[in-house]
This record gives structure tokens, sequence and C-alpha cells, in this order.
């Protein structure tokens, strides 16, 4: 029973470390293996039907990451100091019958793919009907919604490990899409930028959190 309360306290104490961290220390670097659990933890993500509509997207090159700093202006402090800048692409194309699906389906599911089978038609049934997705932009947002999954799973797992993180939405995607598939590092017609996220070691406080009350965001229905 004791051990069982320690994890439910550790799991609090992991929540309330990890901080949106706006200063980074960038003298401090992210120990290979920690990396590698991090993105691990990301891989191993759940996603809408399995499909793992996602890219991790590493930007390591200094000059890119200042040419971003116009067009991402969420990103400033972490391009000055975080070690680790993460573009999150997300894919714009899934659909029941497309490439994409059949090549999840078959190369990594190991399953015998069939537009027309019962597992195929219940997924367009799902987009199509159920969620009214039928266009590249529901589709690119339904997969942004599978890669915010996969960022904060990222984060969680950062927290755990004692390592600070920043998700960043504040960037103009149409400037920040255009410059990356400039540089051939976005193929467009395929992918769209979900999110960003930062990765490092903080140079700051962490602040205490300011949240709703539990009786204020959460119910039971009997």
């Amino acid at each position: 029973m004791r051990e069982h309360e320690e994890i439910q306290e550790k799991l609090i104490e992991v929540a309330n470390r990890r901080y949106a961290t706006k200063k980074f220390n960038p003298d401090r670097k992210i120990d290979d293996d920690d990396w590698r659990t991090i993105l691990e933890v990301g891989r191993l993500s759940p996603s809408s039907f399995g499909y793992e509509p996602w890219q991790f997207v590493e930007l390591d090159n200094p000059q890119m990451r200042q040419d971003l700093k116009p067009i991402a202006w969420g990103a400033v402090n972490s391009i000055d100091g975080a070690d680790k800048l993460l573009l999150i692409f997300a894919r714009k194309d899934v659909t029941y019958d497309s490439d994409y699906v059949k090549y999840m389906v078959q190369d990594v599911k190991r399953h015998e793919y069939d537009p027309n089978s019962k597992s195929s038609q219940a997924f367009k049934h799902f987009q199509e009907a159920d969620m009214d997705i039928n266009d590249e932009r529901t589709r690119f947002d339904w997969a942004c919604k599978q890669c915010y999954i996969a960022m904060a799973n990222m984060m969680t797992a950062a927290a755990a490990l004692k390592i600070d993180s920043c998700p960043i939405e504040g960037f103009n995607r149409e400037k920040v899409e255009a410059y990356l598939a400039e540089k051939g590092i976005l193929d467009r017609q395929h992918w769209g930028v979900a999110v960003m996220v930062s990765f490092g070691y903080r140079d700051e406080p962490i602040k205490p959190k300011s949240r709703q009350a539990i009786s204020d965001i959460y119910r039971t229905i009997k």
C-alpha cells in the first residue's frame, strides 16, 4: 500500500515540476540517454487508430534556429537557451485509402491492407461521419491532436528526468512551413507543423501552479 502511495506522490510531484520554462540555461546539455528516453516515450505514445501521424524533427542548426526568430516569437527564449528544439510535423493526408495508411497497416502493423476491409471502412466512417473530417484542414487538425498527445508525454517524461520543457504554439505557421520547405526539410504536400517544443534546463525558479479547483473541472454523472 505504501509503495502505491509513493507512486501517487511521485506522479503529482512530476506534474508540479513540469513548467513551461521561459528562460533556459544555455550551458547545460541533456544527456544522450535521457534524450533517447524522451524520444522513445514520444514514439510509444497512443494515436487515433494507431496511425502515428507525426514526425519529430530536432532543429540543431544554429543559423536555422536564429532564422526562425522573426516568424516564431514563442520560440525566441528557447532558441537562445534550450538544448533541444523539436518541431513536430503532422500528416495532412491520412485517409482510409491513402498511401500512408496502407504503409502503416502493411509495413508497421504487419496486417493485410484492403481499403474495403472492415477496419478500413470503420476508419472511413469515423473520419467522414463521426468526426466530420472531410478536407485537408480537418485532417491536419485531427493529426495535430495526435501530435499533442506525444508532446505531452515527452514533457512529462522530461519532468520525471528533471529536465525542463516548453510547448510552443507562438509561430506563424505559413511562414515557418515556407521556410522549412525552402530548406528541403518539410514536404508541404504531406506534412505541416503542428507544434514546437523545447527541452533543456531552466534558469529561473518554478512558479507555483495556478489552476482551477478539481471541483470546478470534474463531475460524475450517475
